[in-house]
């Protein structure tokens, strides 16, 4: 099934001191090589958030518009720069804080035939869903998105809101594989450390 994907790896990572969370590392990769890998079906990827200068080949890179101003902001940034990449029907989103998510996009991607009309989102089993691990329609996101901006709500604005508008499918995924790095006791929890020098 063709897919883009947008790797959102922009935020200030304050309640972890400013350490970005896309360089710390799980199983000998860092948070964002194992998002790439979690998204190598792709045909086109970009991240979403400072240039970090060491990107495989051919993965896109741009940043939300200002700066810091939030995960909805950088879908519409990641949306803008795969517009002249062609469009297939679905887009990947996935934020760069979970170390195992690759095992939530195998799952996700098996129910994608059949699932909601504008695509699936990940779900825990006691229901709690992450926006940020999800496959959706790039028409009705590119339209969410459009509304958004016209209603000044992109910047700072709520991913859950963002998507308020579309047919979305909860698809529950392994435990675990949404577990995200917020705070270092996160981390400590997930097998996750500093990259060391």
């Amino acid at each position: 099934m063709d897919f883009d994907a947008i790797i959102l790896a922009g935020g200030r990572s304050s309640r972890l001191g400013g350490s970005p969370k896309s360089a710390l590392m799980f199983d000998g990769a860092t948070l964002l090589e194992r998002s790439l890998s979690a998204a190598a079906g792709a045909r086109h990827l970009v991240v979403v958030g400072p240039e970090t200068g060491d990107l495989p080949g051919g993965v896109l890179s741009t940043r939300e518009d200002p700066p810091f101003a939030g995960p909805a902001a950088a879908i519409a940034a990641g949306l803008a720069a795969l517009r002249s990449a062609g469009r297939p029907h679905w887009v990947l989103v996935l934020a760069c804080d979970m170390p195992r998510v690759g095992d939530a996009v195998g799952t996700l991607l098996a129910a994608l035939p059949g699932a909601g009309a504008d695509g699936v989102m990940a779900a825990s089993a006691d229901g709690r869903q992450q926006p940020l691990a999800g496959f959706y329609s790039t028409a009705a996101l590119e339209r969410a998105v459009q509304d958004a901006a016209a209603s000044n709500a992109l910047v700072h604005g709520s991913v859950f809101a963002l998507l308020a508008s579309l047919d979305v499918q909860a698809v529950v995924v392994p435990a675990g594989s949404t577990d995200d790095v917020d705070t270092w006791d996160d981390a400590a929890a997930l097998g996750v450390a500093v990259r060391e020098q």
